[in-house]
């Protein structure tokens, strides 16, 4: 059923707006008549998502990973209740609050009552559905388990949206410190200090080394603040185009997997991601190679991505997946240790789910660790750097009021 966009007026004489569905918009005219509402603009915004998905430029930006998981998820325990398909995305599309989720899922189901398969129905928006998900579908289509794949589709999407949100917590921390520290720092070297230098020359006084260095730091800033302000965008810009490239990305991303600390976290959330989705795809009846050849898309780094394509070659030609991943040196051994066990019992997804939960707890204890140790860490940085500025500045105004005093 199309989704309309309407603007109007109430019995009141208010201004309203809102989206409803109807088989047409002289229907929906009338339903919004009968409500009390005089039309004065009314659209079919499924044409307009339909457009907008022609042209690619529908935007997934407004669909959350939440309102997509409990979209999953209810679609799932109507189609599991024997509802069909189309009943069931109606059913679905009703309980939809935000409009662009709404217009999608409408547009999905006309297709589908119109004979195209589901799968082929998400590919239209590829913006909210991604590859992994689309591909799930497909092979729940095709092997009657669709309500089965659609819950564990909800399941994962979930667990990667918690696994993303801890560590954005994490990293939202000291952020907002750094920048609360640079903001402070900034306003100090280029309002205050520039003050207090002026007292301080006109006393003709001499100062501890400290605060002449503390006054030079000011008085660069003030004289040069466009030169850093240029140099730091144009090191970001130059730092951006250099990741860019094809060198720099693997570059960089063999960095990050040396760095102390955020290294061994970078891993471990890539290796979850692996594990994860391989699991996922390989319950969902997606055939090795295939499914190979999707996660290394999602585990978000070149280097562990060669050792997954290196696997994929491997099974290709009907070696194991173990053997590989060992010899590429970026996959702990308990992850080999755990892939070797599934594939000699045949429970290999089993095997990966655990690793997966074993892996995201590990990654939620790091995180909460890190949290723990960063928060005081920047608190004392903060005092001292502060503090020392402060210092250097203080220590001359009390000698002059001393002086003063005798």
């Amino acid at each position: 059923m199309p989704v309309f966009e309407y603007k109007g007026l109430n019995s009141s004489g208010k201004n309203v707006r809102g989206n409803i569905d109807a088989d047409n918009q002289k229907l929906a005219r009338a339903k919004l008549k009968k409500d009390g509402v005089f039309v004065t603009e009314i659209r079919d915004k499924t044409k307009a998502t339909s457009a907008k998905t022609q042209s690619g430029r529908t935007s997934g930006a407004r669909v959350n990973i939440q309102e997509k998981s409990n979209l999953t998820r209810q679609l799932a325990t109507l189609l599991k209740a024997g509802i069909p398909l189309v009943d069931s995305l109606t059913a679905v599309a009703d309980q939809i609050e935000n409009p662009d989720l709404k217009a999608i899922v409408a547009d999905v189901k006309n297709q589908v009552n119109e004979g195209t398969t589901l799968h082929k129905a998400l590919s239209r928006h590829p913006k909210v559905f991604d590859h992994i998900y689309i591909t799930m579908c497909e092979a729940g289509e095709a092997t009657g388990t669709l309500d089965v794949i659609l819950l564990r589709l909800a399941e994962f999407t979930e667990a990667q949206h918690a696994l993303v949100t801890k560590v954005r917590s994490a990293v939202l921390y000291p952020v907002i410190m750094t920048i609360f520290l640079t903001l402070m720092l900034s306003v100090m070297f280029v309002f205050v200090i520039p003050r207090m230098t002026a007292i301080f020359e006109s006393s003709e006084m001499q100062l501890p080394w400290y605060t002449n260095v503390t006054i030079a730091v000011s008085g660069f800033f003030v004289d040069y603040w466009i030169v850093v302000l240029a140099m730091g965008a144009l090191g970001y810009i130059s730092f951006r185009s250099w990741k860019a490239t094809p060198a720099g990305s693997r570059q960089w991303d063999v960095l990050t997997l040396q760095f102390p600390l955020i290294g061994r976290l970078a891993r471990m959330i890539a290796v979850s991601r692996f594990t994860r989705t391989l699991s996922t795809l390989l319950t969902g009846g997606v055939a090795m190679l295939q499914a190979m050849d999707i996660v290394r898309n999602v585990v978000g780094n070149q280097v562990l991505a060669e050792a997954i394509d290196q696997a994929r070659e491997n099974i290709r030609e009907g070696e194991s997946i173990a053997g590989p991943l060992k010899k590429s040196g970026q996959f702990p051994p308990i992850v080999i240790h755990m892939v070797n066990i599934g594939e000699k019992t045949g429970d290999l997804e089993a095997m990966l789910t655990q690793v997966a939960n074993s892996f995201d707890y590990q990654v939620d204890t790091e995180i909460q660790g890190l949290t723990s140790a960063l928060g005081p860490l920047l608190i004392v940085v903060m005092g001292l750097v502060i503090g020392g500025v402060v210092f250097s500045i203080m220590v001359p105004i009390f000698q002059m009021s001393q002086l003063g005093a005798t």
